[in-house]
């Protein structure tokens, strides 16, 4: 069965967020931490996976990236902060 996750990543406690949907999660945020590229999370240092969410279908995981990047920065913090209060890096302890 496949797995799709929506994912925040931030630079440090409150910095930069990046929100991202992938359907492979520990590739996706290797990927990120290994600084490659010019993009948004290459430039600003946004490596420290904060939170995720995984969903069955591909449908609904898009459909909750888009509407968390829609979201006011203080949703975003509120939402990390009730599932990982101390923003632990998810990725060190969770693959």
């Amino acid at each position: 069965m496949k797995a799709y996750w929506v994912y925040i990543l931030c630079s440090q406690r409150n910095g930069t967020l990046y929100v991202g949907v992938t359907n492979n999660l520990s590739r996706r945020v290797y990927e990120h931490k290994q600084l490659k590229g010019d993009g948004f999370t290459t430039k600003y240092n946004v490596t420290k996976l904060v939170y995720y969410d995984e969903f069955q279908y591909v449908n609904d995981a898009i459909q909750a990236e888009k509407r968390i990047k829609k979201w006011n920065r203080k949703w975003k913090i509120e939402l990390i902060e009730k599932h990982n209060p101390e923003w632990e890096d998810l990725y060190e302890r969770s693959f």
